[in-house]
């Protein structure tokens, strides 16, 4: 099943409304609205906003996705948000989902620099957020998301009220070697013009793991329901990393990690790390959280990355964490 928009006049270059695509136990949130957002350089990006469904309204949650996630996968976060009075406002990041591709392999997942996801946020700020979505404001980031979202507090300050990472990556979880040998390699085939090779995950057709292996999650329902996501609209996904987005991962860990820039931060920020990741290194994020100046950290013990797609005993743990960060909301 699928459920298009009316496309508003001025923000989309294409003659088609996008689309929200439902599958089996994953429906799509009520009053939404989803169409795409042209950016400076050309390029499209996929966005929707939703509506809260309780009183009193408490302002609008800005959700910034993982790398390889898509606006479906977060339907169910989505309603948990409208229920407790925020509407939200979400777009695919640029190169996946349903927003524009940036190589002729549609499955490559590629960047050139984290800041070009960075750039398009200030447009969807000032084209989306503020014209159509009530304040106060705030972000909740997951993962490659989180990161980026740490990278945007120069265009969110003053105009975001606090954020909330899952899971941020500041560090990759189980290299054979070190972050800085990673972004060496990988800045070497960039430089060679391999920028677009894999590096990880890969192939065009690779089937996705079974649930008993998988790293992402205990809930199996969720699992399921994510996996059928991409089954049923393979053009949502995307394959492993490739050589540049990992060297462009790399620099942009080292930039949050800066002293300059963390002593710049002036966003409250809760981080919400996984005590059973095995994508990210929580021990990093653990000592990243110690050297905020406006940050708060907690560890969910047990819990695997995707801490909003997990059992229902870890995201009440996290959502009782968000619901006593945000104002308002307690």
């Amino acid at each position: 099943m699928t459920v298009t928009s009316v496309t508003p006049v001025g923000i989309s270059q294409h003659s088609m409304p996008a689309q929200l695509f439902e599958t089996q136990g994953n429906p799509a949130p009520a009053h939404g609205y989803a169409d795409m957002l042209t950016m400076p350089d050309g390029k499209r990006i996929r966005y929707a906003r939703f509506a809260a469904t309780s009183r009193p309204l408490k302002g609008t949650v800005i959700i910034i996705p993982g790398r390889n996630e898509c606006i479906e996968k977060y339907f169910e976060t989505i309603s948990d948000l409208a229920g407790r009075g925020f509407g939200t406002a979400i777009f695919d990041l640029r190169g996946q989902g349903a927003s524009d591709r940036l190589t002729r392999d549609p499955r490559r997942g590629y960047i050139d620099d984290f800041m070009t996801y960075v750039s398009d946020i200030d447009p969807f700020f000032e084209q989306i957020v503020l014209p159509d979505c009530r304040g106060p404001y705030y972000v909740l980031a997951h993962s490659t998301g989180a990161l980026i979202a740490l990278l945007a507090t120069p265009v969110l300050t003053n105009r975001i009220q606090r954020m909330v990472l899952s899971t941020p990556l500041l560090s990759f979880h189980g290299l054979p070697f070190s972050m800085d040998n990673a972004r060496r390699i990988s800045s070497l085939l960039h430089a060679v013009g391999l920028g677009s090779v894999y590096l990880s995950g890969s192939r065009r057709n690779r089937a996705p793991a079974a649930f008993d292996v998988n790293v992402l999650t205990s809930d199996a329902r969720r699992y399921a329901r994510n996996v059928e996501i991409y089954r049923q609209h393979p053009s949502l996904g995307i394959g492993g990393a490739t050589a540049s987005w990992v060297r462009a991962a790399c620099i942009a860990c080292e930039r949050v990690r800066d002293d300059d820039f963390i002593a710049s931060l002036k966003i409250p920020v809760l981080i919400v790390a996984a005590g059973a990741d095995t994508v990210v290194d929580t021990t990093a994020t653990e000592r990243y959280s110690l050297r905020l100046r406006t940050g708060t950290a907690l560890t969910i013990d047990h819990a695997r990355h995707e801490l909003l797609q997990e059992a229902d005993v870890y995201r009440e743990q996290f959502f009782a964490a968000f619901d006593a960060f945000i104002p308002g909301n307690a």
